[in-house]
């Protein structure tokens, strides 16, 4: 088995089998945050209250060993309570930085949606260049940097839709869901004395996910794949039902992620059914569904799922040379 591909499975199962101890039967969920952790990607995490979005990003932070802040977004919040702030020293008659939570290897934004659009921009800057610049002065964000962020999609009163630009920087999004019968009871008796997080530790450095990120990006994909991925995406612009479609960002986040999830799988080349699995995931929230359409309850999922039907998939081909 290639290098790469052994480092990449070993890293995703020992972080894998961690968050497992927090997070009961949400396996596929937690390894497509991995995949995002590993593409250098944000995650914006949509469900409804008390499934364990927060949980889950704490529990990521605490098996690699990452620094890790929590935003609670309000209405009331301001730019600078994101970034940072420059304070005059009254002693060295100076300013000072100040640095803000996104100062943090991973930085969760818990409901998001409930900031008003002036706050949610300044983290453009942020998950895009990894850095921010604060009274016309630049600091560069630590490495590795990811923002998780989260919505409750049922609150509407008192929120602000994420606008084009910020959606577009999130990888992809995920839903936890609820769990089922015999999970939840088995979380019951998790938390009866104390809460599973507290009782786990660190499984891999900051120095392990910066190699396997490095990694992933000799993970082989053939011309046939390469072109599948951006006539996916381009499908997705000229779809009837469709006003505004995926990106150049959402082929590129697609081809990162299709790397990761080949490597995942124990494979070092990427296969169409990669693609076709991960496509809801990175291209379903870059989608502005037309008004007429919406009225008929068409939703972006829908929309990738009708061009995964109908879109030709390659012939595989796995040889290198």
């Amino acid at each position: 088995m290639d290098e790469n591909v052994v480092k990449i499975q070993g890293f995703c199962n020992k972080v894998l089998a961690n968050l497992e101890k927090v997070i009961v039967g949400k396996k596929h969920v937690l390894e497509q945050v991995i995949v995002g952790l590993i593409c250098q990607g944000h995650i914006l995490i949509e469900d409804v209250p008390g499934v364990g979005k927060t949980i889950m990003a704490r529990a990521l932070s605490k098996s690699i060993g990452c620094s890790f802040n929590r935003l609670q977004f309000t209405p009331d919040m301001l730019p600078s309570d994101v970034t940072g702030v420059s304070i005059f020293n009254q002693v060295s008659r100076e300013f000072e930085f100040r640095p803000g939570p996104v100062m943090a290897q991973i930085l969760l934004g818990d409901e998001i949606n409930r900031a008003t659009p002036k706050t949610q921009s300044a983290l453009l800057e942020a998950m895009e260049e990894r850095q921010v610049t604060v009274d016309g002065v630049t600091y560069p964000l630590p490495k590795p940097f990811m923002v998780m962020a989260t919505q409750n999609p049922i609150e509407y009163e008192g929120t602000f839709p994420l606008p084009e630009a910020q959606l577009d920087r999130f990888l992809m999004r995920i839903r936890l869901g609820y769990p089922q019968l015999t999970d939840e009871i088995h979380i019951l008796e998790l938390q009866q004395i104390r809460h599973p997080i507290e009782g786990i530790g660190i499984v891999a450095s900051v120095e392990d996910l910066l190699a396997v990120q490095e990694s992933a990006k000799y993970i082989y994909v053939s011309p046939a794949i390469k072109r599948y991925i951006v006539e996916l995406v381009r499908a997705t612009r000229e779809h009837q039902d469709v006003y505004l479609g995926a990106s150049p960002r959402g082929s590129l986040g697609l081809f990162r992620a299709g790397q990761v999830r080949a490597a995942i799988m124990g494979r070092d080349f990427v296969l169409p059914d990669d693609i076709k699995y991960l496509a809801p995931l990175i291209l379903g929230h870059r989608i502005v569904v037309q008004p007429a359409s919406r009225l008929r309850n068409l939703t972006p999922d829908q929309i990738v799922a009708e061009v995964l039907g109908y879109l030709p998939v390659p012939s595989v081909e796995i040889s290198k040379k």
